[in-house]
């Protein structure tokens, strides 16, 4: 698939805010200095379209981004609040993880999540509950390891099959990227398709056999 147009469409500070769409939902989950923004603004080829900072801890919404509105590949992108971030309150690190969490367990429209892991580190502590989370809950999900640029080349299997190994799963479950570089956008965008054409064969199945 091809993302062709893109736009922010809003930001929730409470589930209550969660946006009410009947179009498939793609979370984008990590720590907050894993680089969520511009794997997002990479995909979308907008470099404005995310907010990217410097300093770690910026997502403290979940934010919504139209993908392909109004055509059979319309999805919504959530940037989900970066979690792992010391320099906040534990109150606000409380907020989020209601939030996040909530989202998670509740959003009826969410089809996958690329949960996104520094390709550089093993993961962390709050990658692996994140990780047990989505595995004990059956979310189907993707682990995408970016700032593959920060790597030579000889380095990215080893790494994948590093934290591969670190998760207890098959390698094929791993997707290196690198906005910088601009590799491994059409594998992410192929994850993404496969999501969509099954949403909207969800259902087609029963209605046949009804009729």
């Amino acid at each position: 698939m091809k993302i062709r147009k893109s736009c922010y469409v809003k930001g929730a500070a409470t589930y209550g805010q969660c946006l009410v769409a009947d179009i498939p939902q793609i979370a984008v989950a990590g720590k907050s200095n894993v680089g969520k923004s511009s794997f997002i603004n990479f995909l979308a080829e907008d470099g404005k379209l995310a907010r990217t900072s410097k300093l770690p801890g910026r997502t403290r919404l979940i934010n919504y981004f139209l993908i392909n509105g109004d055509t059979e590949e319309e999805f919504l992108l959530a940037d989900l609040p970066g979690y792992g971030f010391a320099k906040v309150s534990d109150e606000e690190k409380s907020k989020w993880a209601s939030l996040l969490e909530n989202y998670l367990a509740k959003e009826k429209m969410l089809r996958h999540v690329f949960f996104l892991v520094d390709i550089r580190h093993d993961p962390t502590k709050d990658d692996v509950t994140m990780y047990n989370y989505l595995f004990k809950n059956n979310l189907p999900y993707t682990i995408v390891a970016t700032k593959a640029d920060k790597l030579p080349k000889s380095q990215v299997k080893n790494r994948l099959r590093a934290i591969a190994s670190f998760l207890k799963l098959g390698e094929g479950n791993i997707l290196a990227v690198s906005s910088l570089n601009k590799t491994g956008k059409e594998a992410v965008l192929d994850r993404i398709e496969k999501v969509i054409v099954a949403f909207r064969t969800e259902g087609k199945d029963d209605g046949e056999m009804q009729q």
